[in-house]
């Protein structure tokens, strides 16, 4: 018998709909039922390509015993992280402050009354193991103290409602100096340096502002006791990480997770969109920064031909991610991890010939007893180029996995286990894909598609891109408000300030792709003497820039996450980074390219209020913050460059993370553009060298030593 989430538009809820739990969506209903009953809330949060929500579901909540015992004494309410990430990041904090750790499947359990947590965990067993206690003993003791011991709940509850008002306390700082960057800057490239015995995640937020710090390594602010760390070496070292390991997958491209080992050899192997836009993003700025290695390139394309086969709706939007589970034969009973990507060596044997198999042996880690469970994740050994007869043996082991040449056609995707259980695949059974479109990680998307089409000059990135914006921009806005989700057609829930955030920063990137492609014909969308192009991309960052200010605008500084809500015990404005970028480090930063791009001194003004308002965290937690240092880069070196359209394609494939670049017909006689620092310019340069020497300067400002 199917629970009440059978009716439900996430396809995360969707996968609980059979099981015996008398299972809640998050709502008022539920709450009131709770309330009403003195019922404890059991509430569990994860996401439909989470490896150990799947077999959480398939074992306790499968269980007729455990099920029966929940339904019973609890109210059980079940919530999709990527529907409701403000619901998750609440409850995240909890986990962290009552166990020190945190994780998805993310249960807690909840007083009714104030909806504060009294015990949490992540994967719970069915049976005690792996030095967890088994999920209905767990379920039995809390009731127990639920109803005996209410003081002991009570001191907990105290405690983390105490935590919760001294982090949202925040105080301001008096200066926001150079110094200060410098620390968070070198503090990211640290970050990026450890080499550590546990997972290994991209974590991209640290390594673009690390990367930042390139341009400091002279920096009079800079001493030993300072400069630990090789910013460039280990933002290079972070791009070889990703475009040479497992994480990445290299017969079809996109990349994981992340990877369960320090050497980035075996994934967890579930594709996220936000990961793969902000890859994108990461290895063009290394590009563009002069670390052309051709693995770099290689990733970015690879990747790209992903998302056209795979994850690219009809309607021209990206679908959210693809499991890490797969199903080997049509009557497995469950699906088995990674099954979809890894080789046993006698697949290898069977579908090479032994010098093609000899040589992808040369640049590849390929042994007969394999590096995951017996079997084979590919992994590079050396950066460059893969020689033609190694991309032969990639091409015939894509043929094999998906039944056909390499190649962008559009992939169906598998939208549940019963469809890819039944479609006649021509090749191995695929992983489920998530369909739903979210705002915030479409926008993560298209920012490093606009990148790369701007670095590597791709006009078929570029339109890629502006598609799924334009999808947005067609279909997301009802009434006067951004919705972060569509299914299928179906638009649902507010969007929050990271919908806003990133959806503002990825228009300015398409903004400044445009200028960067203006000279092909079909980019061209105004005349280039207009001095607006395009137009449209800088309106429509304004247009939501306005609705951010005028619903999730705090007067404190920054913004908080979403609208006030009855159900939520707290309304956050959060600023520590995660898998993606903090919403407020990147609502600042974009709130300085619109002073810079629009002209607004408004901006500029909100945009030093609110980092102000962040000082402490950036001053006593610099290891959380990436993207607030980002966005103290853009205040302290913020430039505009206005020049003609013949130079923009150049100066936009070069690295240059705090400048904005504007196309200028009225430019003085014999110059070529000027360099801006707000309202007042250099002297107009009159050589592309005179030009980019007064840019280099401009965007060293923040290493250097002001007077106070």
């Amino acid at each position: 018998m199917m629970n009440r989430l059978a009716n439900a538009q996430s396809l995360y809820l969707r996968k609980h709909a059979e099981n015996p739990i008398d299972w809640w969506p998050w709502c008022e209903e539920a709450i009131a039922l709770a309330r009403q009953e003195n019922l404890p809330i059991f509430l569990s949060i994860g996401y439909s390509s989470c490896h150990w929500c799947t077999v959480m579901e398939g074992e306790a909540f499968s269980n007729l015993e455990i099920a029966d015992y929940m339904n019973a004494h609890y109210v059980a309410i079940k919530v999709d992280r990527e529907e409701r990430p403000d619901v998750d990041s609440i409850y995240m904090q909890a986990l962290q402050m009552m166990t020190g750790a945190g994780g998805w499947p993310l249960n807690v359990f909840l007083d009714p009354e104030t909806l504060l947590p009294f015990y949490g965990g992540t994967y719970f067993p069915v049976n005690p193991r792996y030095g967890r206690p088994g999920f209905l003993r767990v379920l039995q003791e809390l009731k127990r103290i639920y109803e005996s011991d209410r003081p002991r709940l009570q001191s907990v509850q105290a405690e983390i409602q105490a935590r919760f008002r001294q982090t949202a306390a925040l105080s301001a700082a008096e200066l926001l100096d150079n110094v200060l960057l410098q620390k968070g800057l070198q503090y990211c490239a640290g970050i990026l340096s450890a080499r550590d015995m546990g997972p290994s995640f991209p974590m991209i937020p640290y390594a673009e502002a690390a990367l930042r710090g390139i341009r400091f390594a002279d920096s009079e602010l800079l001493d030993d006791a300072t400069v630990r760390y090789d910013a460039r070496e280990q933002c290079r070292q972070r791009g070889l990480d990703l475009a040479l390991g497992g994480i990445f997958d290299h017969v079809a491209g996109g990349f994981h997770r992340y990877t369960v080992d320090p050497t980035w050899t075996v994934p967890h192997f579930e594709k996220m969109l936000y990961d793969n836009g902000q890859i994108v993003e990461y290895l063009a700025n290394l590009w563009a920064a002069g670390m052309q290695e051709p693995a770099f390139e290689r990733a970015i394309a690879l990747t790209v031909q992903w998302l056209q086969r795979e994850m690219t709706a009809p309607e021209g939007y990206f679908y959210a991610a693809q499991d890490a589970d797969s199903f080997v034969n049509a009557d497995d009973g469950e699906p088995e991890e990674g099954a979809f990507y890894v080789w046993r060596y006698a697949d290898l044997e069977a579908h090479l010939s032994e010098p093609a198999l000899q040589a992808l042996t040369e640049h590849f880690t390929i042994t007969p007893a394999g590096n995951f469970e017996g079997k084979i994740v590919l992994q590079r050994r050396q950066p460059g180029n893969l020689p033609n007869s190694v991309e032969e043996s990639l091409a015939a082991l894509f043929a094999v996995r998906y039944g056909s040449a390499p190649g962008v056609a559009p992939f169906p995707p598998a939208r549940n286990n019963n469809e890819a259980r039944t479609h006649a695949w021509p090749g191995r059974i695929p992983a489920v894909t998530d369909t739903k479109m979210i705002v915030a990680w479409n926008s993560l998307m298209i920012s490093g598609l606009a990148r790369a089409a701007a670095v590597l000059q791709r006009e078929d990135y570029f339109h890629l891109a502006k598609r799924a914006a334009d999808f947005i921009w067609q279909h997301q806005i009802v009434g006067d408000r951004l919705h972060r989700l569509n299914y299928d057609g179906a638009v649902s829930v507010l969007a929050q300030s990271e919908d806003y955030a990133l959806l503002i920063k990825a228009l300015l990137d398409l903004d400044q792709a445009a200028l960067a492609l203006a000279s092909q014909s079909d980019i061209a969308l105004a005349p280039i003497a207009s001095g607006d192009l395009p137009a449209h991309f800088l309106d429509r960052a304004l247009t939501l820039q306005a609705e951010l200010d005028a619903y999730l605008g705090s007067d404190e500084g920054g913004y908080y996450n979403t609208d006030a809500r009855s159900d939520l015990i707290l309304r956050e404005r959060s600023y520590d980074d995660s898998a993606v970028p903090a919403a407020n480090g990147v609502a600042i930063a974009n709130l300085i390219r619109l002073f810079l791009r629009a002209g607004r001194l408004d901006y500029l003004d909100k945009a030093q209020y609110a980092l102000q308002s962040f000082g402490s965290v950036m001053e006593k937690t610099p290891q959380i913050c990436p993207s607030l240092f980002i966005a103290l880069d853009w205040l302290q070196t913020y430039t505009l460059v206005k020049t003609s359209g013949d130079c923009l394609p150049f100066l936009l494939s070069q690295y240059h993370p705090t400048t904005m670049f504007a196309a200028e017909s009225g430019l003085p006689a014999e110059s070529i553009g000027l360099v801006c620092q707000g309202l007042s310019c250099n002297e107009p340069a009159r050589s592309v060298a005179q030009l980019l020497e007064q840019l280099r300067q401009s965007e060293k400002r923040g290493g250097e030593k002001r007077e106070k």
